[in-house]
């Protein structure tokens, strides 16, 4: 079985390449130190395939949030909320990440979202 991680960004906030980077960053992180707690030989094994990720994109808070909680069903899944520090407001929802986790069962989730 491979294993990809998947982040899911809003593409509604305009946020610059810099900022949305940064986000980016922090669920993949985070989606991987919830598989590494949960499921660790996953989380190895993603790592020696070479951490393969997709990066994909949703139009609005409402997509993100139905998108994450289906998927948090099925493998461990990181929200993300910007501290408002720079470009947004303190809480706002910007992305999530997903697994590492079996590719099939990424792709079933994400197969109809563009690219970012």
């Amino acid at each position: 079985m491979a294993l990809k991680q998947a982040i899911i960004v809003r593409g509604d906030l305009g946020m610059s390449k810099g900022k949305m980077a940064g986000q980016t960053a922090h669920a993949s992180v985070s989606a991987y130190s919830l598989t590494l707690a949960r499921k660790e030989e996953d989380a190895r094994q993603w790592e020696d395939e070479g951490q393969k990720k997709i990066v994909l994109k949703v139009q609005s808070e409402e997509e993100l949030l139905a998108l994450y909680e289906r998927m948090k069903r099925e493998m461990p899944c990181a929200l993300i909320r910007d501290a408002g520090k720079t470009q947004l407001e303190p809480g706002t929802l910007t992305c999530f990440g997903a697994g590492p986790a079996d590719e099939a069962l990424i792709n079933k989730y994400t197969k109809e979202l563009k690219l970012l």
